[in-house]
């Protein structure tokens, strides 16, 4: 059986490709920390669907739409079938992402003054702590714009909403998402510049 025919078999083999080079490098756990490799898988993921709503959902639901008068598909497919397991994804990464970056800045500052460190930018943590506002901010903006708006706009919150409610919903939602998009990219300065020597 190939296990690249399942997601549980494809990130085992992906898991047991980290190990072999983890130990294949000589250096075996010891040098691994899990937190900080969580965070940056759950990171990916997050970042990598919100560029994918951005970058190829919307558009696509949007052409869909244009093209439904015409004898297109219309949006249908992915409103009911993609977007509400991408968007599950998406929350639990941002989750998962931000308080395993919480317990990193804890980890690297040394308990909870790491934290405080960070978000206060002071005792050497300025970038990473910068890095932490923008993942704070793109979090809010995940969980008390994006999800709220999108439940509306898909029907997931078990109620009817005339077109006017949709169409501010599909609003909010939109700019919530655009305003990550674009912090992401300094964000991601951040967190990759501060184990790189880019320092305020």
């Amino acid at each position: 059986m190939n296990p690249l025919l399942s997601i549980k078999g494809t990130i085992t083999v992906g898991v047991v490709l980290a190990l072999a080079v983890a130990f294949g490098l000589g250096n075996g756990l010891g040098g691994l920390n899990a937190v900080i490799w969580l965070h940056v898988l759950a990171g990916v993921a997050w970042i990598g669907l919100l560029y994918y709503f951005n970058f190829v959902q919307v558009p696509g639901v949007a052409a869909a739409l244009a093209e439904a008068d015409n004898g297109g598909p219309g949006p249908a497919a992915i409103n009911k079938y993609v977007a509400p397991t991408a968007l599950l994804w998406f929350r639990m990464a941002a989750a998962v992402t931000w308080l395993t970056g919480i317990s990193g800045l804890a980890q690297i500052g040394g308990g909870m003054d790491g934290i405080i460190n960070a978000f206060t930018l002071s005792n050497g943590m300025g970038v990473i702590g910068l890095g932490a506002w923008l993942g704070t901010i793109m979090l809010f903006n995940v969980w008390v714009l994006i999800w709220p708006n999108q439940k509306k706009i898909l029907g997931l919150d078990g109620k009817t909403h005339d077109a006017s409610t949709i169409a501010g919903a599909k609003k909010i939602a939109l700019l919530a998402s655009r305003t990550n998009t674009a912090l992401s990219v300094p964000m991601l300065l951040c967190m990759v510049g501060h184990g790189h020597g880019l320092a305020f």
